[in-house]
Formats: C-alpha cells, sequence, structure tokens
C-alpha cells in the first residue's frame, strides 16, 4: 500500500480522501489546521494532524490548498528526492513548484468527484510516474496532457461540474414546470447526464452520431434539439470554459509574481 498524506481538507482533499479511502488501496494520512476539518474527515483516513513535518513523512504528498497559500505552505514541507509531490493547486505551474521542494513534482487537475471514485482528471505527462497512475485510477479516470494544457484542462474537468450542475438543474426544473415533483425530476434529469456520460465514453461513436442516433425523424427528441441548434448554448458554454481557463491563467501569473 502507498502512504499518502493530504494537506489541505477542504472540497477537493477531503473528495480526495474519501475516494482514497472507498478503493482501499492507500494508507491515508490528512493534514489540515483547522480541527474541525479533521474531525469531519477522520472517518476516511487512517490519521488526522495539524503537523506538516507528519504529513511530510508520507511517501506521496498531496497539496491541496488554494493557489495563495502554496508559497506559505511548501518551504515548510520538508520532501525528499525520493518522494512525489501531488499539486492540486489551480493554476500553480510545475517549475515554480519544483523551485520549491526536492520532491518529484506531478501537476494534476481532478474534481470532486473523486469522492465517488468516478473523478475526472488531467496531470502533466512528462512528469506521471506508475505509483502516481494507480492513485488516479483509484478514484476515476484521467488523461495526460502537457504542461501548456493544463488550463484548458483546468477549466473542461475542473471547473466543469458546476457548468453540468447548472445544466442538470436546468432540465430538472423544465421537468417540474412539466408537472413532475423536484424529487422525480432531478432523479431523471441527473441519471440521464451519467447515463449519456457513459454512453460517450464506452461507445466508438462520435457524440454527433450518438446525438442522431437519439434523433428519431418526426419524434420528439429532433424538436428539442432544432431549439437548440438554433440557439447559443453552445457558444456561451464555450464563453463559460473560457473564463475558467483565463481565471486559471491568472493564477499562474499571480503565482509566478510571488
Amino acid at each position: 500500500m502507498t502512504q499518502i498524506s493530504v494537506v489541505g481538507c477542504g472540497n477537493m482533499g477531503g473528495a480526495f480522501i474519501k475516494g482514497l479511502q472507498e478503493s482501499g488501496e492507500h494508507t491515508v494520512t490528512a493534514c489540515d489546521v483547522d480541527p474541525d476539518v479533521l474531525d469531519a474527515i477522520a472517518p476516511y483516513c487512517d490519521e488526522t494532524t495539524t503537523e506538516l513535518s507528519v504529513a511530510a513523512e508520507a511517501e506521496v504528498v498531496v497539496l491541496a490548498v488554494k493557489p495563495d497559500l502554496v508559497g506559505a505552505i511548501l518551504p515548510d514541507l520538508e520532501l525528499d528526492a525520493d518522494q512525489t509531490l501531488l499539486s492540486i493547486a489551480a493554476g500553480v505551474p510545475t517549475d515554480l513548484l519544483e523551485s520549491e521542494t526536492d520532491a518529484r513534482v506531478v501537476r494534476i487537475m481532478p474534481n470532486l468527484a473523486a469522492e465517488y471514485g468516478m473523478m475526472a482528471a488531467a496531470a502533466t505527462e512528462s512528469t506521471v510516474t506508475d505509483e502516481v497512475r494507480a492513485i488516479l485510477d483509484a478514484v476515476g479516470e484521467f488523461v495526460e496532457v502537457p504542461e501548456a494544457q493544463m488550463d484548458i484542462a483546468t477549466a473542461v474537468n475542473g471547473s466543469g461540474p458546476a457548468f453540468v450542475f447548472y445544466l442538470i438543474n436546468a432540465m430538472a426544473k423544465a421537468g417540474v414546470d412539466g408537472g413532475l415533483s423536484e424529487a422525480d425530476s432531478r432523479t431523471l434529469a441527473a441519471q440521464t447526464f451519467k447515463g449519456a456520460a457513459e454512453t460517450v465514453l464506452n461507445s466508438e461513436k462520435s457524440i454527433e452520431d450518438l446525438i442522431e442516433a437519439v434523433c428519431s425523424p418526426n419524434g420528439t427528441t429532433i424538436e428539442g434539439m432544432e431549439v437548440l441548434w438554433d440557439s447559443d448554448v453552445e457558444a456561451e458554454l464555450g464563453e463559460a470554459v473560457a473564463a475558467a481557463e483565463e481565471r486559471s491563467k491568472e493564477l499562474a501569473r499571480d503565482a509566478d509574481g510571488e
């Protein structure tokens, strides 16, 4: 079993811990300055601590703090060359992290679905080891991309869940407006997104072909799709992704300026 510590146990760090615990393949230490946060995450890990020195004993240390805290924490997180620092800090580039630690640095951008083993993540391709691949495999799916693509990956899979939640909510509201109960409409909308996503991941067809397969001539789906094709939904969603990407780039510039 790989010894893993997670520094910063908020939403993303906590989701990562819960996903790792569910896999049963790793021993996990949770590190945070907030005792209440540690109390909440304690059932899902092997040990909790407020001391960075304790967290630094693990083979793999996951840095899951806000980007503006990285500069304050890394100098006190003493790691050796035989350890791995797995950074979740959005927008903080690998070279900056490497300048502050002796450990091997792997930058990743996961998302909250790690809690359920359904994470989508991007990792910097030149730095990923088999050890890191095993950790990521335990909590979902991942792709390896060049460092230059991490900002767009952050926008697509890191920020993406919020965009999908928004769309699920819109569909659920439409169901309620049509007479479904809130509970039934929420279930139908969410499961539809889940099933559609699994279909995309498991089918060899293009997404356009999958849309066509659902759109029977003169049927109900084609009527709805005509509305979407005539709308600005695709452009608006593209703008949302672009805005998130730009913010990731801003965080990188801020980090370089510290």
